[in-house]
Parts: C-alpha cells; sequence; structure tokens
C-alpha cells in the first residue's frame, strides 16, 4: 500500500510540474497558432475511451481555431510506438499526443522505451479523468472488496482478473492491490 501511495504521489508531481510548463509556453505562441493542420496522435487502437475523447476534442478545436484537427491511430507496445513517433516529431505543436500514464510514465519505469518523458514531451492539458473500477460477474460470491479478499485467499491462484496489458493502471492497480499475495 505504501509502495503505490508513493508511485501516486511522484506521477502526481511529475504530471503537475509539466502541465505547468506547457501551459505557459503555449501562452506565448497563442496568437499565430495553428496556421495548418495539427495531428493528435493517439498510441492505441480506435474505438477505446482515449480515441473517442480526442476524437471529441479535435471536432471542436477544428470548429473553433478553423484548422483541421486531425486524429492518427498508431497503436503497438503498449503505446509505446505511437508515443515515440510524436517524441520524435519537430517540436512545434503541430504534432500532439494524447496518452495517459502508461506510456509517459509507467512504461519507463518497467523497462527501456525509446523516449525520455521529460525531454521529449512538454503537457498542454488534462482532458479526462479514468477512473478504474473493479466488478465482478454476480454468481462470484463476494457481495464487496473485503469479501473478495477473503475468498481469494482461501482459494489461492483461482480468482484472476483482467487488465488493459502489462504496465496498464488497471494491471498495476490489480497487481499492487492484491492483499492475499502477501
Amino acid at each position: 500500500m505504501q509502495t503505490m501511495t508513493k508511485f501516486r504521489a511522484a506521477v502526481s508531481v511529475r504530471l503537475g510540474a509539466a502541465l505547468g510548463v506547457v501551459l505557459f509556453g503555449l501562452c506565448a505562441h497563442a496568437q499565430d497558432y495553428p496556421s495548418r493542420p495539427v495531428r493528435i496522435v493517439v498510441p492505441f487502437a480506435p474505438g477505446g475511451p482515449n480515441d473517442i475523447i480526442v476524437r471529441l476534442v479535435a471536432q471542436k478545436l477544428t470548429e473553433t481555431w478553423g484548422q483541421p484537427f486531425v486524429v492518427e491511430n498508431r497503436p503497438g507496445a503498449g503505446g509505446n510506438i505511437g508515443t515515440d513517433f510524436v517524441a520524435k516529431a519537430a517540436p512545434d505543436g503541430y504534432t500532439l499526443l494524447s496518452v495517459g500514464p502508461g506510456s509517459l510514465i509507467i512504461n519507463p519505469l518497467i523497462g527501456k522505451v525509446p523516449y525520455d518523458t521529460a525531454r521529449d514531451f512538454a503537457p498542454v492539458t488534462l482532458m479526462a479523468r479514468a477512473p478504474n473500477a473493479l466488478v465482478a460477474h454476480p454468481s462470484l460470491p463476494a457481495g464487496s472488496v473485503k469479501e473478495l479478499i477473503e475468498l481469494a485467499r482461501s482459494q489461492p491462484g483461482r480468482i484472476n482478473y483482467g487488465s488493459g496489458g502489462n504496465g496498464s493502471t488497471p494491471h498495476l492497480a490489480g497487481r499492487f492491490s492484491r492483499p492475499w499475495r502477501a
């Protein structure tokens, strides 16, 4: 529990600092931006929550600013392929990345990635929050988290969970909050 709290605190500090830096930088260039189409890269497959939110935001930005904001999906490697593509793009504000903590924080902590989050990216804004939810089939004889933990402890190795993949926030929530695996 203490490890997860420290992890969350580190993530919050990094994201907050990065958001502040980007917002100040955008104010200085707001007068002539955008003067051409803007690409927003989603490093996940089309149709997921990130993609849907970005498409709604891109539509409003296109209407508001009179320049096309084009969504481009570049999935693969837990978000690393699209994230690396944006890291290597010209730092001119015309290639943006819509991503959660997985590609920018979690993936670099659990393995080698071809980009440096602090050096290669400057946050622009928070578009959405996505809480995790714990759900179970109604046939499972557990009506609360406490009962689920007790059930899992009584049947080691028999209770499984699903997530969006290694390094995703649901994966880490399941991995680090399983008190039956002391």
